[in-house]
């Protein structure tokens, strides 16, 4: 409960800001460009600390190092909040992510140290509660501290939770021994944290940018570059910063690709369906938010009860039969015009979360088990690096193609229309012929919107369904023997 504390701090900054841009907007008088990158520089941070997060957690002893990232991300959330002006809340936004970043991979180092093998699925569960029902839960908390008290408070929140979790941490954890952790790799450091970097500012600025400028084409191509040089690097050096070698264990491979294909069928619709509430149905943020809450508790219900599953039967079932209903549950979002009731939507979103709840853990714990456990920073490093990749690159991806069908779509129901087609009334009559013109206008690319965004979720599903046959391969039955080296983890415990 003491880790989960941290890790549900750190995951909830990742969403909860989103809701509060448009007003911090309006009081720093900044463009929406401008104000988009107190999003994107905390998510570009957390890409470029968390492959150090292993070496570090090796270095300094994994309970000292949360205790610290603890303390960092109370401090940097602090100042966020005394930030008065853009930029120094960008500044204070990317020292926060430097502890948020870390935060997650330590969390799960610890947890493999200090819980007993056979309860493992069970903690991680709890553990899941951080990952998947604070992004949930996050659009709601913010958007009611947006309309009703203070935007600022979303940073200010943290600081208390974050102070308690500090002395919390001090008086439970036991003392846990940093082990040899080499030179660091500097080289490797600086060619995986190029790649992730320009890979996610090209991600996030392409539909700004452009995807075929210049500028998105040259940051794509440094990005694989610097990978291919890490991969170099990292299987020539003595001492890697990530062990590569890890993916020889096909368990945790398979877990990482159906981690990206649950990242993506968590991350997408979480971006779709507050634009769908606030932008076309005329939602605010907090009424947004309920919408979306549901989601959330159907997420915390699940991640329990699929932790106890893992315990006694293994990954595989659950995955399965998790897969299967978030991809069913996406398809029925297909069904989705301007006119669905928010219960409708809310129904739907929790049936999703049901997948998503019972396939989530075990995935993660059945790949993170499946490697020694002088390895298990790395796996977890690994894991959070592919959840922020590939949920980033299956938005980009998916916003540029609905982009394009919806103008696309625009286009032709304008051809449809015949000359001296009537306009609606606006307004009293008198008003200026424009106004019904932009009414109509309006109407169409909302139109256009839900018909474009109806085909991504129709290609969601067909990934997560995809994902069935990878859950196939999981290991089902109750976690093997410890493998060699879990001895010393479980005498430490």
């Amino acid at each position: 409960m003491v880790l989960i504390v941290g890790m549900f701090m750190s995951v909830l900054d990742t969403t909860i800001v989103n809701v509060a841009l448009p007003t911090i907007q309006f009081e720093f008088g900044v463009g929406l460009e401008r104000v988009q990158w107190v999003a994107t520089a905390y998510t570009l941070t957390l890409g470029v600390v968390t492959p150090a997060s292993s070496w570090l957690s090796d270095k300094v002893g994994a309970r000292r190092l949360y205790i610290l990232c603890l303390i960092g991300f109370a401090a940097g959330s602090a100042l966020c909040g005394f930030a008065g002006s853009l930029e120094i809340l960008v500044a204070f936004r990317i020292l926060q992510a430097i502890a948020g970043g870390i935060l997650p991979v330590v969390t799960i180092s610890i947890l493999y140290m200090i819980v007993p093998r056979e309860k493992i699925g069970m903690a991680m569960g709890m553990y899941g509660l951080g990952v998947v029902f604070a992004p949930g839960v996050g659009p709601t908390l913010g958007g009611y501290l947006v309309e009703y008290v203070d935007w600022r408070l979303i940073f200010y929140v943290n600081v208390p939770v974050g102070i308690i979790g500090v002395f919390a941490a001090i008086a439970t954890l036991p003392h846990l021994p940093g082990r040899e952790a080499g030179p660091f790799d500097l080289l490797g450091f600086l060619t995986i944290g190029t790649s992730l970097f320009t890979m996610l500012l090209a991600v996030t600025e392409g539909p700004d940018w452009g995807w075929d400028s210049y500028t998105i084409r040259l940051l794509f191509i440094i990005s694989v570059i610097s990978l291919a040089l890490f991969i170099v690097v990292e299987l020539e050096v003595d001492h890697p910063l990530l062990d590569l070698r890890i993916f020889r264990y096909w368990a945790f491979t398979n877990s990482l690709l159906l981690m990206a294909v649950l990242s993506i069928g968590l991350f997408t619709v979480l971006f779709y369906i507050p634009q769908l509430l606030q932008e076309h149905q005329g939602l605010g943020a907090f009424e947004s938010g309920l919408v979306l809450l549901p989601e959330a508790i159907a997420l915390a219900i699940m991640m329990p009860i699929a932790g106890r599953l893992y315990d006694r039967i293994g990954p595989r079932w659950p995955a399965v039969i998790g897969l299967s209903i978030l991809a069913y549950g996406t398809y029925l979002l297909d069904q989705i015009t301007l006119d669905t009731p928010r219960e409708t939507i809310m129904w739907l979103l929790a049936l999703r979360s049901v997948g998503l709840g019972l396939a989530m853990m075990p995935v993660m714990t059945g790949g993170t088990s499946a490697v020694p456990p002088d390895k298990v920073g790395a796996a977890s490093a690994f894991n959070n690096v592919v959840q922020r990749t590939a949920g980033a690159i299956g938005v980009a991806g998916l916003t540029a193609l609905l982009t394009s069908t919806q103008a696309q779509t625009v286009a032709d129901r304008s051809g449809l229309m015949p000359v001296g087609t009537p306009l609606p009334q606006v307004g009293p009559p008198g008003t200026p012929t424009f106004a019904a013109e932009f009414a109509t206008y309006q109407q169409v690319q909302s139109q256009s919107f839900v018909s474009a965004l109806d085909e991504q979720f129709i290609i969601v599903a067909m990934i997560t369904a995809a994902g069935v046959a990878l859950a196939f391969m999981l290991r089902s039955g109750r976690a093997p023997a410890a493998p060699p080296g879990e001895g010393a983890a479980s005498a430490l415990a």
